[in-house]
């Protein structure tokens, strides 16, 4: 199985082309949209997001992981790596530093390979994509191997608001149970408590609680956190 996670957006030419690649490079394989509309150019809060999703893959999933900068001008290594049975492919910009960093075990390489034609803006399909594609299809890794290096130092617990979605809740790079459910939450003056889950609140009520991806999220009973609350990607969360 092939899952991409991007900052491309589902909609513009990017995800089908990929995906199109895949599909005639790799036909047997499903591939399933993990995440299209991560944090653009953002990879310090897609890492996060990616660590927080890993448990969506099954063991020897493939996951195709691009977010820009860097993607296309190879300042950042063009990498894989297998984590605890599954492979990731894609820059070594910081994307995949909090996920390697849980990992029991993990093996990178330097993608050596290059296509025949390489565009200057869309290394995802014409390199990331056939590479994910040799990978699913069992040939051998197109590279060498090296030794991992976290160039971030990155917080294992990010205290800030790393995505927001359609509805307007708002999830922080601060995971497990971090906090104690005790704990309220300052936005702006505002005092946000712990809820275990919307009905809990009264509608219009804000409350922050554990999401489905086991992250800290910020959430307003059938309302809009991110408008109402004048929250954005970044917001550092106050909580005491």
């Amino acid at each position: 199985m092939i899952f991409l996670f991007t900052d491309y957006g589902i909609s513009g030419p990017y995800l089908g082309q990929v995906e199109s690649v895949l599909c005639q490079q790799a036909p047997e394989q499903r591939i399933i949209n993990l995440m299209a509309d991560c944090p653009r150019q953002d990879p310090k809060a897609s890492a996060y997001l990616l660590a927080a999703l890993v448990n969506q893959v099954p063991e020897q999933g493939i996951v195709f992981c691009v977010i820009d900068p860097g993607v296309g001008s190879f300042e950042d290594l063009p990498v894989v790596l297998q984590l605890d049975n599954r492979w990731y492919v894609g820059p070594d910009n910081g994307l995949f530093d909090i996920i390697t960093r849980y990992a029991k075990t993990r093996t990178c390489w330097k993608i050596n390979w290059r296509p025949e034609v390489l565009s200057t803006s869309f290394h995802g399909r014409d390199l990331y994509a056939p590479v994910v594609a040799m990978l699913a299809n069992g040939k051998e890794i197109p590279g060498e191997k090296i030794t991992w290096k976290d160039h971030h130092n990155w917080p294992d617990q990010l205290n800030e608001i790393i995505y927001i979605d359609n509805f307007g809740n708002c999830m922080s790079g601060l995971s497990g149970k971090t906090l104690d459910i005790d704990k309220k939450l300052d936005i702006n003056g505002l005092i946000v408590p712990y809820a275990e889950t919307f009905s809990a609140v009264n509608i219009g009520q804000a409350f922050w609680f554990y999401n489905s991806i086991n992250l800290v999220e910020i959430s307003i009973n059938q309302g809009n956190a991110a408008k109402d609350l004048g929250l954005s990607i970044g917001y550092c969360l106050n909580f005491s």
